[in-house]
């Protein structure tokens, strides 16, 4: 059995999650709570009106 051409048109792929998709998401929620986590210490240093010199 050969597919004719109008078949092979309407051929269509499947989305598949593979490890670098993964570990590509695990890195942007890493940076983002890493980021969350400097901004929220530089507000308690601001407010608390410690600073480092």
């Amino acid at each position: 059995m050969y597919l004719n051409e109008l078949d092979l048109y309407n051929i269509k792929g499947g989305a598949a999650i593979t490890s670098t998709f993964l570990n590509s998401v695990a890195r942007l929620i890493t940076t983002v709570l890493d980021f969350g986590r400097t901004i929220g210490s530089s507000i308690a240093r601001y407010k608390n009106k410690k600073y480092c010199y």
